[in-house]
C-alpha cells in the first residue's frame, strides 16, 4: 500500500458510499485509477468490506458489558467467527494473561445481554467467561 491507497482508504472510511468519480476528483487522480485500486485492494483483502453505521439517538439507551472468554486455543479462529454474528458484540480483542478474548458488547436492555452471555458460555471451544458491566465511560477518545 502506498500514500494514495491510504488516501483511498481514509476517503472510503469517510463515506464508503462516494462514487469512485467523485473520490479521484477529491484526490486529483483518474477515476479508472481509483476503481482499479478499490479492486485490487478488496482482492488482496486489504479491504475486507463494508458496513453500515447506525445513528444513535440521545433517547437509544444502552447497557454495555466488557467479556473475557478463555477459549481452546484451536478453536479460536472458529469463535471469533461465530462472535462476528452478534450484533451486540461491538469489539473483540485478542489478549495474553488469564483470558484469551476480550468482548465490549451493547444492547437497549440487561435481559438481552444477560441471554448473549448464556449464548457465549455454551460456544463449544470457550472454557470459562467472566463478565462486568460498565458503569460509564470516564474517558472515550472514540
Amino acid at each position: 500500500m502506498d500514500q494514495l491507497d491510504r488516501r483511498i482508504i481514509a476517503a472510503l472510511q469517510h463515506n464508503a458510499r462516494d462514487s469512485t468519480t467523485r473520490i479521484a476528483a477529491m484526490l486529483g487522480v483518474a477515476r479508472t485509477t481509483v476503481h482499479e485500486r478499490i479492486n485490487r485492494m478488496e482482492e488482496r483483502g486489504v479491504i475486507a468490506g463494508y458496513s453500515v453505521v447506525l445513528r444513535e439517538t440521545e433517547d437509544t439507551p444502552k447497557v454495555q458489558i466488557i467479556v473475557l472468554l478463555e477459549v481452546q486455543q484451536k478453536e479460536t479462529t472458529r469463535i471469533i467467527k461465530r462472535l462476528e454474528t452478534y450484533p451486540e458484540v461491538k469489539l473483540c480483542l485478542s489478549i495474553n494473561g488469564e483470558f484469551d478474548l476480550l468482548l465490549s458488547a451493547e444492547a437497549p436492555r440487561i435481559e438481552d445481554l444477560d441471554i448473549l452471555v448464556d449464548e457465549l458460555a455454551r460456544v463449544p471451544g470457550v472454557l470459562r467467561t467472566n463478565t462486568s458491566v460498565v458503569f460509564g465511560r470516564k474517558i472515550d477518545r472514540n
